[in-house]
């Protein structure tokens, strides 16, 4: 499991670090799911949902996912003794989360999983009535920072110019492509559905990180907590997932080809930027 170290937060009160970067996402998904899996645009950090299951419930709980992709929730919580479901808008992830969740039935994982295709804006039509009120925790995260998807690869051995890879969602409706205000207002509607599963005393958790588009930063931590006060839950907690290892008490960074590349562009041209190491934590619960 990953480990917990005490932090504090910019305004001094206390949070936490959660050291969920020790290994690449590569080694973390090798054998436990599909090689396919790799393929989607923004997978979470296995370690994270894990670790988020551990700490918010115990064995036998309901463990849910809106915006489901390849898998990820339901997997660990099959592998924690929780029960995962799932709802994915594109039909091809959503097979996706199939094939690793019958994976993990294979390799005797104890806990059960159930995906559905579905638009989760209207998330409390597309479950089962028997999941109403009964879910102790919601893990998920809102697609943003198209910079931070996709793998870098080089054609040939000559190497060509360098293209991305596994970096675009299949349907253009997909909140992914919105604006800023469609998305705040499709993940508030998302969130609102989630509050409908859930049981008394269950968290939300959300993973996000400000990006920048054009050079602007987008502050998707702050529309998180703003969806989630407008769909009736208040934030009880800020955490940190640390997406980079960490060695002797040094960072070990895992950014992308395009982040390092458009930071050093910003540099360059006198705008000093930092490359994000982590993700913001929001946990929030019913008000």
């Amino acid at each position: 499991m990953a480990a917990l170290a005490p932090a504090l937060r910019a305004d001094g009160s206390p949070g936490s670090v959660w050291l969920t970067g020790q290994q690449q996402s590569r080694a973390l998904r090798r054998g436990r799911y599909t090689p396919e899996s790799i393929t989607h645009p923004g997978k979470m950090l296995p370690t994270i949902a894990r670790y988020a299951i551990h700490t918010y419930t115990d064995p036998g709980d309901l463990v849910l996912d809106p915006m489901a992709g390849i898998g990820t929730t339901m997997v660990e919580a099959m592998h924690l003794d929780r029960h995962g479901v799932g709802v994915e808008y594109e039909a091809r992830w959503a097979a996706l989360a199939a094939a690793n969740i019958a994976l993990a039935e294979k390799a005797g994982a104890p806990g059960t999983g159930a995906i559905y295709t579905g638009d989760s804006r209207h998330l409390p039509s597309l479950l089962p009535p028997q999941v109403r009120g009964q879910v102790a925790l919601v893990i998920t995260s809102p697609p943003y920072g198209p910079s931070t998807h996709g793998h870098v690869r080089t054609p040939g051995p000559r190497r060509g110019k360098v293209r991305k890879i596994h970096h675009r969602y299949g349907d253009s409706d997909n909140l992914a492509y919105r604006n800023h205000n469609e998305l705040t207002e499709g993940f508030t509607e998302i969130l609102a559905g989630c509050r409908a599963t859930l049981r008394p005393g269950g968290h939300v958790v959300v993973t996000a990180r400000p990006y920048r588009r054009h050079g602007e930063l987008i502050d998707i931590p702050g529309m998180v907590v703003a969806a989630g006060h407008a769909a009736g839950l208040e934030l009880v907690e800020e955490c940190v997932a640390l997406m980079a290892g960490v060695r002797d008490g040094v960072l070990v960074p895992r950014a992308s080809f395009f982040q390092l590349k458009n930071v050093r562009d910003a540099i360059g041209s006198g705008d000093p930027q930092w490359i994000p190491q982590h993700e913001d934590v929001l946990i929030l619960r019913v008000g």
